[in-house]
């Protein structure tokens, strides 16, 4: 059976080589606008493509501001800081995420609680949420506080996995509801949208990745997105090193960082943009087949995109019915040339995080040890 699976890939991909599980393709402007920024001299955090970016990534997805950055993880970071999250905090998240989610809330010093993913998104479940504040949570002076720890839950930051969009817009309810600001893990989702409306801008604020391995890349880097104008100005501020204007002084007036994207990661940057949409149509056809393909194998199911979604498809999943089964099918392809892989093992059982409070976790067992992500390239 697993052998079929190997063929057909290889007949999608036209290779009998190794096949990774998603390569980046360069195959528009990229060398230019490269050569362009070297010969300009403009090959750190000031230039032309960085002002060029976040003009051209906040009106592609629709949002008023967007600030580049060097990765997702600290756009993650910088988007917190700017909801408000400080430290002994508490940020309602998903265990079933890359762990950049919850490095970003350690690193300012708050505790990430884990409630469960809907089996449909893989994303943050809207009804998890709402019967974990139910059960643990009351709001007092319009802020939501945790019954368990005494301790303020400032954010809410649900993550739209492998690109199929969470039920976002129930979840921002709630979060209205209970005074929690909402914070979009899309570091996934560029080009994805949930009732028309793309990821990253039903919060308060949206983080974007744009790491070597997804549907376009900088090498490194990330992207805020808000329809804010303070918190846009005071994001650039933080990603700048609070660094004050001035012609030729260098003064700072609050502890900054050091995270604003390279003019020469944006210059690759937007060649990827401008080739998005035929990036997002290519991994959607795929999807089809896919989708057909898997029918014939009973033991396997194909992850298509939600309800009300249009998913990027950033990395295509399987769900591997039988464990043991999904075990034998990793080492099959891996051993013959295609890359597969098993999805992220739950946050809450890692060690540094395992002391978190965790609502039921059902259906984040269940994925974890089901899920399998398979070829996801652009197929040229």
């Amino acid at each position: 059976m697993y052998a079929n699976v190997v063929a057909f890939i290889q007949k999608l991909y036209k290779t009998k080589g190794f096949l990774p599980l998603h390569e980046p393709r360069f195959v528009g402007n990229e060398k230019k606008y490269l050569n362009d920024c070297i010969d300009s001299t403009f090959v750190s955090s000031v230039g032309k493509y960085v002002d060029m970016l976040e003009e051209q990534f906040a009106k592609r997805v629709g949002s008023k501001y967007a600030i580049a950055t060097v990765n997702g993880t600290s756009a993650l970071h910088i988007s917190l800081l700017l909801a408000d999250v400080t430290q002994d905090d508490e940020v309602i998240t998903q265990p079933l995420t890359f762990v950049a989610t919850c490095n970003a809330i350690s690193y300012i010093g708050a505790k990430p609680i884990f409630v469960d993913v809907d089996l449909d998104t893989m994303g943050l479940s809207p009804t998890s949420l709402l019967d974990f504040l139910e059960a643990n949570c009351k709001v007092v002076n319009n802020r939501c506080v945790n019954k368990t720890t005494n301790k303020i839950i400032k954010a809410c930051l649900p993550m739209h996995t492998f690109g199929h969009p969470c039920k976002i817009d129930e979840i921002k309810e709630i979060c209205d509801t209970w005074h929690i600001a909402l914070v979009e893990d899309a570091a996934e989702s560029l080009g994805s949208s949930y009732k028309e409306k793309h990821t990253g801008t039903f919060g308060k604020l949206g983080a974007f990745s744009f790491n070597g391995n997804k549907i376009i890349t900088s090498g490194g880097g990330g992207v805020i997105v808000t329809d804010n104008e303070k918190l846009a100005k005071r994001a650039k501020h933080l990603t700048t090193t609070a660094k004050i204007p001035h012609p030729y002084e260098y003064r700072h007036d609050e502890i900054g960082y050091n995270y604003r994207m390279p003019n020469l990661n944006a210059a690759l940057l937007v060649a990827q943009l401008e080739q998005l949409d035929k990036f997002v149509a290519n991994k959607r056809e795929l999807a089809l087949k896919y989708e057909a393909f898997f029918k014939s194998l009973p033991d396997i199911d194909f992850i298509k995109e939600p309800k009300n979604s249009q998913s990027n498809y950033w990395l295509q999943a399987i769900i591997v019915k039988d464990l043991e089964n999904r075990d034998k099918f990793l080492e099959y392809t891996n051993s013959n040339g295609i890359m597969t892989r098993p999805i992220w093992k739950l946050m809450n059982e890692l060690e540094m995080f395992k002391e978190c409070q965790c609502g039921s976790l059902e259906n984040a067992k269940y994925l974890e040890q089901r899920v399998v992500n398979i070829s996801s390239g652009v197929i040229l």
